[in-house]
């Protein structure tokens, strides 16, 4: 944790965004670190976890990070929750909680709280089309002989 909290002070000193920090480790080993660089990528999705976990997939050139530990300086939030669980890292450490991100102008109940909603339920308006178009994509794929299973 002490590095994640590293990662966070060198984002911080260089302005590029956030109070956040992660590191990925393997096996007592930092094989992915990153701090919050939204400000400075300008992308919304470079949080400190995103990056960590970028930095981590390269290193092991492998999508999958099965037995790695997230350390990370605040609770994720759901898209960095939903890239721990996709990458299949086996545990997750945290310093400060959502409460106190939302306290510090972090709030991302509003999206925790949509992506329990139906679609049509939201306050983003969700149009679906050419599922059947989509629907042969994934036919597709089930059949390639060059598909990885993830």
């Amino acid at each position: 944790m002490e590095q994640a909290l590293k990662q966070a002070q060198q984002g911080l000193a260089l302005g590029h965004g956030g109070p956040f920090g992660a590191v990925i480790v393997v096996e007592n080993r930092i094989i992915g670190a990153g701090w919050n660089q939204v400000v400075h990528l300008n992308d919304p999705t470079a949080h400190a976890e995103m990056q960590a976990i970028r930095k981590a997939c390269q290193h092991q050139q492998n999508f999958n990070l099965a037995g790695a530990v997230l350390y990370t300086t605040c609770e994720p939030c759901p898209m960095c929750l939903s890239a721990t669980y996709w990458a299949r890292i086996e545990r997750l450490v945290y310093a400060a909680n959502a409460e106190d991100a939302a306290a510090n102008g972090f709030d991302d109940n509003l999206i925790a709280t949509e992506m329990c909603k139906p679609p049509e339920k939201r306050l983003m308006p969700s149009l679906q089309i050419m599922r059947d178009a989509s629907l042969l994509l994934f036919k597709a794929w089930k059949s390639s002989d060059q598909r990885t299973d993830y």
